[in-house]
């Protein structure tokens, strides 16, 4: 099991290979980052969009939380760590493409599915409950189709993607530059078990990459 004297020895080994091997790279980011994709993923240990995408330091500008969600635009005095970020990337960095990135085996499918924390109080599951309540409306359209076994958690798992991407064109600096051809939008997937990743096409179908 993983715990922090195993990080810090995953640091050495980082210091005397990785960092190495990119040295020039680490030099140049000192100046700056100038990502061209940022990733929206899930907070979950198992899909690291690094990794996933083979990625060098300072390619991706990447964002991570529970079921890779995007809330809509709210103009409101709340603190909103998701929007941030995406008017940070796309106003300050002015990256060209965002990549929302589902993935199987999602525990905020599973909550919201489950409904399992649905009036908890904040601090015992109220603040995943809420997050969560994003999926209402496809969890919905989802379990009057499938019903709650398998089929319905792999549904819910794609509408995570479909949902995101629909709230992101609520962000008027995103819409305009979309509209402007300036940002494209793409949806993905990846099956934890078979290490496939999975795009989404025009029709909002997924296939294979």
């Amino acid at each position: 099991m993983t715990d922090f004297t195993d990080l810090l020895d995953g640091y050495q080994r980082f210091r005397t290979s990785e960092y190495r091997r990119h040295r020039e790279r680490w030099e140049e980011l000192r100046e700056g980052q100038s990502p061209r994709v940022m990733v929206i993923a899930c907070s979950d240990s198992r899909v690291d969009p690094a990794q996933i995408f083979d990625t060098v330091p300072g390619e991706i500008f990447v964002v991570r939380n529970v079921a890779n969600l995007v809330p809509p635009f709210e103009d409101d005095a709340s603190r909103h760590g998701v929007s941030a970020a995406l008017e940070f990337a796309v106003t300050q960095l002015e990256v060209p493409e965002i990549v929302v990135m589902g993935h199987g085996a999602c525990g905020g499918v599973s909550a919201s599915l489950s409904q399992r924390f649905k009036g908890a109080p904040n601090g015992e599951g109220g603040f995943i409950a809420h997050w969560v309540d994003m999926l209402d409306e496809a969890r919905d359209r989802v379990v009057a189709r499938h019903g709650n076994g398998p089929e319905a958690v792999h549904a819910l798992e794609l509408e995570t993607v479909r949902v995101s991407l629909v709230n992101l064109m609520t962000f008027p600096f995103v819409a305009d530059r979309v509209a402007a051809g300036t940002l494209a939008l793409h949806g993905t997937y990846f099956a934890i078990a078979e290490g496939v990743l999975h795009v989404m096409g025009e029709d909002g179908n997924f296939a294979p990459a």
